[in-house]
């Protein structure tokens, strides 16, 4: 494990969820974020003892020479050259064990397309794929009137 490695991490967990960030400074969100991936926040250290730390350092981002100081925070609780190790070894960030679409009971019934009648059954084609604006809009030219108005084009009439 090299400090080189780390800083790569540490870039790449920075920006990380955050399209301005360029890298070079860290929040508490994303330092926990990289610290749950590399398992290092458990029984021993929890998110409410990054949170302290953190704050100790009287500022909403850090960069990454005043992470070093961070971590060695925690070493009382768990050694800094483990922890390191632990989140270089983590890989890049990633959305691990995100929420997943639910197939279950009724959920499975209602995500089923073929199962639609009426005018829902005009939103999807034969593969139950979404027709977009086809299936949700009349596509008929409008005319000003309503559907089956018998009196089209009458009303400047005169008799």
């Amino acid at each position: 494990m090299s400090e080189a490695q780390l800083q790569e991490q540490f870039s790449l967990f920075a920006k990380f969820g955050d399209s301005k960030n360029n890298g070079s400074t860290i929040t508490l969100k994303n330092a926990d974020k990289w610290f749950k991936q590399a398992n290092v926040i458990a029984k021993k250290i929890t998110t409410t003892d990054t949170g302290i730390a953190f704050n100790k350092f009287k500022s909403k981002t850090m960069d990454f020479p005043t992470f070093l100081r961070y971590l060695e925070e925690f070493k009382n609780k768990m050694d800094p050259d483990e922890i390191r190790e632990r989140l270089v070894d983590c890989g890049p960030p990633g959305t691990a064990g995100a929420t997943q679409a639910v197939k279950t009971g009724g959920v499975d019934r209602l995500t089923d397309a073929s199962q639609y009648t009426g005018a829902h059954r005009e939103r999807f084609d034969a593969d139950g794929h979404g027709r977009g604006r086809q299936g949700r809009e009349d596509i008929r030219e409008n005319t000003g009137y309503v559907g089956n108005y018998k009196g089209k084009d009458t009303y400047d009439k005169k008799h």
